[in-house]
C-alpha cells in the first residue's frame, strides 16, 4: 500500500503543500483553524512529516546530543531524566551517547558527530582542544555538565563544588571530628580538585588536617575499598568525607559489614550528589545535594541562548542534607 505523502493531505485538506508542511512544522503565521484541518487530515491519511527531509531544508534537526562518560554512576540516569523532561517539552529530541570504560570522550565524539546535532551537553568530562576547534568549526554549540576547564574556552554549569565542600568540613569540625580523611575519585577532573581543595581549606581555617586521603574508582567498589584501607590504618579517622555518593555507599558498607564499625558513633560518613538511594533507611546518607534541575535548565539556556557571549563558567548553590551517617553532637574518642 503506497505511504500517504504532503501532497496527498494538501489535495485533501484544499491547501498548498508549502501550508502543509508549515502547520505541521507549527508555523506561527498558519491559523489555528488551518492547523487543526491539517492534522486531522495527515492523521486520517496515516501522514506523518518526513523529520530528516524538513531538516534539510530548514539546516535544524531539533536533536541535542548528549555524551555520558559516567552513566553507571547513579546521579547521572537522573541527570538524564530532567534533560529528556526539558527537551521534549521544547520540541527537541535528545540523542545520547556513552562513553565506554577505559575511553575518552574524543573517542566516541567523531561518532556523535555523524548525525546533524544543534548542540552538545557533555557531562562528567572535557573536551581536547581539537575536538573544541572541530566543534566551533561546525558551529556546533557545546556545554560541559558538571565538569569546567580552567582556561573558560567553552561554556560549562556546575555545582557550587568549593563551597558545598566547605559546608561538609565545617559541619564535621562542628560536631567534634578532627581525624577526618577523603575519598576521591580522579585527582585530575575538575570535581574532584574543586570540592578536595575547599573541604581541606576549610579544615585548616580550623585548624585540621585530614590524616588519610585515599584515591579510587568513582564506584560503590572504589569508595568499598578505600574505606577499608582507611580505616584498618593505625590511626583510623572517626570521619569520611566522600566526593560522590556513589563512593560514601560503598565506604559505608565497608565501615558496617567490612569492618562491624557502627556509623554514625564510630565513624561519619558523607557524601556528595543525594542519589536516589542516599535517602533509603538503609543508608541515611548525609551528603551535599546538587541542584540538578537548575543545573540542567542553566545548560540548556547557554546552549540555545542566540546572544554570541563568551563562554561561561555558571556555579550554581546547592544544599547540604543531613541524614543519620554523621554525628550532629561530639564525636566519640
Amino acid at each position: 500500500m503506497r505511504r500517504s505523502t504532503s501532497v496527498d493531505v494538501a489535495r485533501e485538506a484544499g491547501v498548498s503543500q508549502s501550508t502543509v508542511s508549515r502547520a505541521l512544522a507549527g508555523d506561527g503565521r498558519i491559523s489555528e483553524e488551518t492547523k487543526k484541518k491539517i492534522r486531522k487530515t495527515a492523521e486520517r491519511l496515516g501522514y506523518t512529516p518526513n523529520g530528516i527531509a524538513r531538516s534539510l531544508q530548514t539546516k535544524k534537526t531539533n536533536m541535542v546530543g548528549l555524551i555520558m562518560a559516567d552513566i553507571l554512576n547513579p546521579f547521572y540516569p537522573a541527570v538524564l531524566e530532567i534533560y529528556t523532561q526539558k527537551l521534549n517539552a521544547m520540541g527537541k529530541q535528545l540523542l545520547l551517547l556513552s562513553v565506554p570504560k577505559g575511553f575518552e570522550v574524543d573517542d566516541v565524539l567523531p561518532s556523535m558527530l555523524q548525525y546533524e546535532i544543534d548542540g552538545l551537553i557533555v557531562t562528567s568530562a572535557v573536551l581536547s582542544s581539537r575536538m573544541r576547534d572541530i566543534l566551533h568549526n561546525r558551529n556546533t554549540r557545546v556545554v560541559l555538565f558538571n565538569r569546567s576547564v580552567d582556561d573558560f574556552s567553552i561554556n560549562s554549569v556546575c555545582c557550587e563544588n568549593r563551597s558545598a565542600s566547605m559546608e561538609v568540613a565545617a559541619l564535621l569540625v562542628a560536631a567534634g571530628h578532627r581525624r577526618i580523611a577523603l575519598i576521591g575519585g580522579r585527582p585530575d577532573t575538575s570535581t574532584h580538585r574543586e570540592r578536595s581543595a575547599g573541604f581541606q581549606d576549610e579544615l585548616r581555617r580550623h585548624g585540621v588536617q585530614i590524616i588519610g586521603e585515599q584515591f579510587g574508582e568513582n564506584t560503590y567498589g572504589g569508595g568499598y575499598r578505600a574505606a577499608i584501607n582507611l580505616l584498618s590504618g593505625p590511626t583510623p579517622p572517626d570521619a569520611i568525607f566522600c566526593i560522590a555518593d556513589v563512593m560514601a555507599l560503598g565506604a559505608l558498607d565497608a565501615a558496617r559489614f567490612g569492618l562491624g564499625l557502627k556509623v554514625p558513633r564510630d565513624v561519619s560518613i558523607v557524601g556528595f550528589d543525594d542519589i536516589p538511594s542516599a535517602a533509603w533507611p538503609a543508608y541515611d546518607l548525609t551528603t551535599f545535594r546538587q541542584p540538578i534541575e537548575a543545573m540542567v535548565g542553566r545548560s540548556l539556556s547557554l546552549l540555545f541562548d542566540p546572544a554570541d557571549f563568551p563562554p561561561a563558567a555558571i556555579r550554581i548553590p546547592g544544599e547540604l542534607i543531613i541524614r543519620g551517617s554523621t554525628n550532629i553532637g561530639p564525636a566519640t574518642a
